[in-house]
Parts: C-alpha cells; structure tokens; sequence
C-alpha cells in the first residue's frame, strides 16, 4: 500500500510539474519533477521514474539545456530495463530525437525516431500504464515533424509532421504546436502563401490557449521568419492579419 500511495503522490507530482512548465515557471517545474522522481524511487517504480525523466527532458529541450534533455531522455530509456513497455520505449527515444535534432545531429535524430516507430508498432492495448496512453501515432508524427524542422529537413518535416494533427477540437494545444511548426516548415521550402496560412489557422486555434509554451512558439517562429522576409508581400500581408491574434499581439509586445 505504501508504494502504490508514493506512485500516486509522484503522478500527481508530476503533472503539478507539467502545469508549472506549462506556465513558464520553470523553477517550480523541476522541483515538482525532482519530487516526482524521488517518490517513485521510494515506490520503486522505475517505469514512472522514466516518465519523470523524460519530462525533464522535455523541459530541458524547451529552454535550450539540449545536451541535458538528450542525457535525460536517455536515462528515461535505459532506467527501467527489462521492464520497459513499448509505448514508453517510443516516447522516450522521441524525447532524445528531439534534443538530438536541436543538437544538429541528423544521424542521432534518424536512429532514435526509426527505434520510436518500431516500438511503437510493438504496443498492444494492455502493454502500457494508463499516464502514457497519449502518445500513439499521432503524437510520434508530431514529433518527426518538430525533428526534421529542426534539422532543416523541411520537406520531410511537412510529410511526416502532417498526420500530427488530431483536428478532432480535443487536443487544440497538441494541434497548436505542430500547426506552427508546418507552418514554418512550408516557409523554409519556399511556400510562403501556404505556411502563412497555416500559421493564422494556428494562432486561431491559439485563441482559447493560455500556455507560456505556445507564446513561446508564436515568438520562435517570428524571429525564424521575419530574417529576410520583411520585403514579400506574403509576410506584410500575414503580419496584418496576425495582429488581430492574442498570441502574435503578446510576441510582439502589443499586450503584456
């Protein structure tokens, strides 16, 4: 009973962490995760220990301590050894993908995502805990996406990245970040109208979102696209348009 109560307390320690992260108190963040690990080693559950690591990954790669987020996603992976279930396997080396593409190591980025996929492909509905259900295909495509964005891959990035968007209006801050991130990516192989377009159909989606980490993709991409494009027709009319969005109008300082 002792350790069922210390895997409890470690959940919801965990995703008190997710909620600081997700508020841009990233101080607070890790204290949560540095509890949730510490109570899921007193419960020995190694699998839970893996998926707070791989949070602090997640954070870790989101304010650029990448080398960090690779070691942690890493150790996320090996920590639970034999007792490592597939769809976690996945979400682990997805995580490691990630900070790897950040990293610039293609090579890295391509054997950790192709390792995700097979795992992936390996679940079965009672393979998994139920705090790791999420991620499925459509979460890893989002992942490829965000990858081979990063890695200059834009072509592969608006491929794969495509089918990560649930489009259901359950997941629209799931959808958020991967609409943003197909945006730039038709931006970087020269379709410009396109990405735009997809841009403003993201900040829309970014209406009925309060998340530091979705001002933080709206800023990203604008400091990405603004180098060079201050001259296109296509920017000036995107940026006339994105004004009348609450997430541009933070980015660009027009509310606090």
């Amino acid at each position: 009973m002792g350790k069922q109560l210390h895997s409890a307390v470690a959940e919801a320690l965990m995703l008190a962490g997710w909620m600081s992260y997700d508020s841009g108190v990233h101080g607070i963040a890790q204290r949560y995760f540095i509890q949730a690990l510490r109570m899921a080693q007193s419960a020995g559950d190694r699998l839970l220990g893996g998926s707070i690591l791989s949070a602090m990954s997640h954070q870790a790669n989101f304010v650029g301590r990448y080398r960090e987020a690779a070691t942690l996603a890493r150790a996320a992976f090996t920590g639970p050894a034999g007792s490592l279930t597939p769809q976690m396997a996945a979400q682990f080396r997805a995580m490691e993908a990630r900070a790897l593409a950040r990293l610039g190591d293609e090579k890295g980025v391509d054997l950790a995502l192709a390792e995700a996929e097979r795992q992936l492909g390996k679940r079965t509905p009672d393979s998994d805990p139920a705090y790791i259900a999420y991620f499925d295909e459509v979460e890893l495509a989002a992942e490829f996406g965000h990858c081979f964005r990063d890695l200059g891959r834009s072509v592969q990035a608006t491929e794969r990245g495509a089918s990560g968007i649930f489009g259901d209006g359950l997941n629209n801050r799931s959808d958020f970040f991967v609409t943003m991130v197909q945006a730039e990516a038709y931006i970087n192989q020269g379709e410009a109208s396109r990405g735009f377009e997809i841009a403003l159909s993201g900040l829309q989606l970014g209406e009925g979102l309060k998340s530091a980490r979705c001002v933080q993709y709206v800023r990203e991409f604008q400091g990405r696209i603004t180098s060079g494009m201050q001259q296109a027709a296509e920017f000036r009319d995107f940026t006339e348009q994105a004004r009348g969005f609450r997430l541009w109008q933070q980015v660009v300082g027009v509310l606090p």
